[in-house]
């Protein structure tokens, strides 16, 4: 490999220029052959072996031209050889289809989209046909898909109007009887109403405490005072009394003491010395 990169090559001392001829080969007789490098157009299966060769695998192969002809469209035709046995393969082009034909060496693979049920070539009236055909049982299935579509909308309705008829024969009766019909209210509702009743029950708590103190005050003057029984109070009229004035408020400053930290710590301050 590195002597193609040097300026000068080796001759040897027999070495005689003019012993070299220049000739021309005989033009090759026949078809037009090159080696070009392809993938397999289609999947097959070798009919020697029963090796299975998909579509894409690369092969060097024979390229040869064909005396055929589609319209002005040459024809070529391929020879490849199995990978498992070296079995040869040959595959021409088919214009006509825009496909290959498998000639021989190998068997092709079904193709449904190109195949009828009896697995032979569909012509165009066949392919029509069979459009016409699967359009039909499209359409078949779409509206069989429509109708139970419809029916469960129907099935819907109906039960959304035994609801309703329930309700109204139930609203009819509970009127008749004279009984109020409960209507569930909203979540804000129901807040307000349990802020009522805890509001209530402090109030009602309050006053207690306070019919109990007074009880007290009455018990500790029949006690002390000579004069004679007081009338006692009944606890009515003492939850309706007049609750006790709040206290004034004071704006007097209060000086919060400082704690000691440094002697929750152990620490001693020194004396000052003035």
């Amino acid at each position: 490999m590195s002597e193609r990169k040097v300026l000068t090559k080796y001759y040897p001392p027999d070495f005689d220029p003019s012993k070299i001829v220049r000739s021309r080969a005989p033009k090759q007789a026949g078809p037009k052959v090159q080696t070009v490098r392809l993938m397999a157009p289609f999947p097959m299966k070798c009919t020697a072996c029963g090796e299975y060769i998909y579509k894409g695998r690369k092969f060097n192969a024979r390229k040869e031209t064909t005396e055929e002809k589609y319209y002005s469209i040459p024809i070529y035709r391929f020879y490849i050889r199995c990978t498992r046995c070296s079995g040869e393969i040959t595959f021409k082009t088919d214009p006509k289809n825009m496909d290959y034909e498998c000639e021989r060496g190998a068997k092709r693979n079904t193709e449904p989209w190109r195949m009828n049920g009896g697995g032979k070539q569909e012509s165009d009236e066949e392919r029509l046909d069979r459009l016409e055909r699967e359009e039909e049982e499209k359409n078949a299935m779409q509206e069989l898909e429509t109708k139970t579509l419809d029916a469960k909308r129907e099935m819907a309705v109906a039960d959304a109007l035994d609801e309703i008829r329930t309700r109204n024969a139930r609203n009819e009766r509970t009127g008749k009887d004279g009984l109020e019909v409960t209507v569930a209210r909203e979540s804000v509702d129901e807040e307000k109403r349990r802020q009522d009743q805890e509001d209530e029950d402090a109030a009602r708590r309050a006053f207690m405490r306070r019919h109990e103190a007074l009880e007290e005050v009455i018990e500790d003057n029949d006690d002390d005072g000579g004069e004679g029984p007081a009338a006692p109070f009944t606890k009515e009229q003492a939850l309706e009394m007049p609750p006790p004035p709040a206290p004034a408020p004071a704006f007097k400053r209060v000086v919060k003491k400082k704690k000691d930290y440094a002697g929750a710590l152990g620490i001693k301050k020194k004396p000052s010395l003035v």
